[in-house]
Order: C-alpha cells, then sequence, then structure tokens
C-alpha cells in the first residue's frame, strides 16, 4: 500500500503521522516510530517504509504537531529543534504515544495487541518513557535516546525514575562514543531495568556516537546501523510475531 499522512486527535489538537502498511489482507502488528529532533523527515520515513516489507504497519507520528503542522528541520539547525525539543512536556509526550497507539488500534488492518515503538534520539527517550506509560505497547526499542536521566517540561519524574513501571520489554542501542547519553548514563540505566527485574538487552557499538543510525548525518556509521536494524527487527518478530 502506498503511505499515507494521515491525521490523530490528541486532546483538542490534531497531530499528523506518516502510515505504512503491508499490501497483504488481514490484520499486522505494528510498530510506532518515534522521531529524532528534526521531525518526521526523510530519514524518519524511510525507516517507517522499511517495515511493511516486514509484515508490519508502521506509523511516525509528528511529535512537534504544537509548533505546527509539518515541522521540520535541518541537521544543521541544531538551536532551532533544541528550542522545540525545550517546549516538550512528559506529559504532552506521553499524551501523543497514546493517540498513535489509540490510532492504530481502531485500524482494520492492524492487530491490536500487537503494537511496538521504536525511536531515535530523543525518540529513543521518548520510546522508554512510553515503555513506562503505555501499557499497551509490547516491545521498545530504544535508539541512543539522551536525557532518560531527567525530566522534560518540568519537575516530575524522569523516565529512569519511573523504570518500575515499565510493561514492555525493552532493547538499547547506544555509541560507545556518545556524550548523550554517555557510556556511565547508558550503566546507570541499564543498571535501573535490572533492579526492577525488567525484561531488557542493550548493545553498545564501538567507535560509534551520537546518530549513527541515521544516513543523513555525518555520524552515521553504516556497519554498525544494519546490526542494530537487524537486531530491532529481531526483537519486534520475538515480542510481536510469536
Amino acid at each position: 500500500m502506498p503511505a499515507s499522512w494521515v491525521d490523530m486527535k490528541v486532546g483538542r489538537d490534531t497531530m499528523e503521522g506518516y502510515l505504512t502498511q503491508p499490501e497483504a489482507a488481514g490484520r499486522h502488528p505494528a510498530v510506532v516510530v518515534i522521531q529524532e529532533i528534526w521531525g518526521v523527515n526523510s530519514h524518519i520515513q524511510s525507516v517507517t517504509d522499511r517495515l511493511p516489507s516486514q509484515g508490519y504497519v508502521g506509523l511516525a507520528p509528528a511529535m512537534f504537531h504544537r509548533e505546527g503542522r509539518m515541522t521540520l528541520g535541518l541537521h544543521e539547525e541544531m538551536q532551532t529543534a533544541l528550542a522545540r525539543l525545550g517546549k516538550c512536556t512528559d506529559a504532552n509526550i506521553v499524551a501523543d504515544v497514546r493517540a498513535a497507539v489509540e490510532y492504530l488500534k481502531a485500524q482494520p488492518f492492524v492487530r491490536p495487541d500487537r503494537i511496538g515503538i521504536v525511536g531515535f534520539c530523543f525518540g529513543g527517550r521518548v520510546s522508554y518513557l512510553a515503555a513506562c506509560n503505555v501499557a499497551d505497547l509490547k516491545a521498545s526499542v530504544v535508539f541512543y535516546g539522551g536525557r532518560i536521566l531527567q525530566p522534560l517540561g518540568g519537575s516530575g519524574p524522569s523516565p529512569l525514575e519511573q523504570t518500575a513501571k515499565i510493561t514492555s520489554p525493552v532493547l538499547g542501542l547506544f555509541g560507545e562514543e556518545d556524550q548523550n547519553p554517555t557510556p556511565a548514563d547508558v550503566a546507570k540505566i541499564e543498571a535501573e531495568l535490572k533492579k526492577h527485574g525488567k525484561a531488557h538487552e542493550f548493545h553498545m557499538y564501538p567507535g560509534c556516537g551520537h546518530g549513527f543510525h541515521c544516513d543523513g548525518r555525518a555520524s552515521y556509521r553504516a556497519e554498525a546501523a544494519r546490526d542494530a536494524w537487524a537486531k530491532t527487527m529481531a526483537w519486534f518478530n520475538k515480542h510481536l510475531k510469536e
């Protein structure tokens, strides 16, 4: 099926999303794909485009929809992107993910009991936070999620401090040379998961920094990106198809 843009309601707001689905009839497991801080750009769309060939519906919600429809940014526009990030709150993030999940559950081509989430950078943090707060998610994948140790938009608990609430197995994929999260940050996150007995699997890639999966950035590392994506699909196949 051709990709399409769809609208979802989040309270009084409307959030757009990039939707892909398999050609085959019937119900399929689905994956919510969460953007980096540059929006649902060509890279995030290309990731979502990969899912139908693997038997999944893909949906990339526009997490910056409160800034205006189709809010995008160039990789060089770091300060603008960080300003948008600064306006995010964890409460709104959870509301957006829940809206995306509810949209998927309502579609006749989706298995409502087999929905996962994957996110990159800012989206990796969203995936971790969603694993703590959205019980309908059955598998979560975190690509180098920064700021998991801090809350956004207030003084509430950080995603790390909500680890005890996680209800889905978490796959974490990180770069050894990343500064956000640092290897020390990753160790703290994994220690918290172990402390609470949460199913997880973490992988650290030598020679990789932040954003190693994005082929539109200088940080791209092709071999690590291929391996991390293979691990991602194996994770979803295990928890959303078996």
